[in-house]
């Protein structure tokens, strides 16, 4: 399998569907800008590769008659009454967080390497952000 490489937008555009074929393949499909290059794969790819080396280290503790999820280094935390709810609390608390990273905190010295995290956040439904934190087989 031979990779797929565009010099140009201009060239990558021409050939856009080119470039989203050989992602859903599996190939190697990069395009230049100017000085940076960029790659294009496709997103189920990329969020399975993403959960295997992206663990959530999410921990789940009881407390006060409920339960609680925190995930050490990031700040972010749920409560609910249930497991099943402090859960689903805290895939909202993720979704929360990824929407403000994409506004304003990629840039912030103890949130730029979370890209992956964010990466698997946007990529992934409820029900995968919720098998990701429990350590669940996705």
């Amino acid at each position: 399998m031979t990779s797929l490489h565009y010099d140009s937008y201009t060239e990558a555009r021409a050939h856009l569907k080119d470039l989203l074929d050989a992602a859903a393949r599996g190939q190697t499909a990069t395009l230049r800008r100017d000085t940076a290059r960029a790659v294009v794969i496709d997103a189920e790819r990329l969020r399975d590769f993403l959960t295997t080396v992206t663990p959530s280290r999410a921990e789940v503790v009881p407390e006060d008659g409920g339960w609680s999820v925190f995930i050490p280094g990031l700040p972010v935390a749920a409560d609910g009454p249930t497991f099943d709810a402090a859960v689903d609390e805290m895939v909202d608390a993720l979704r929360d967080y990824a929407e403000d990273w994409q506004d304003r905190l990629l840039d912030a010295p103890n949130h730029r390497e979370n890209w992956g995290l964010v990466l698997l956040i946007s990529l992934s439904d409820d029900d995968e952000l919720r098998r990701w934190l429990t350590g669940q087989a996705s």
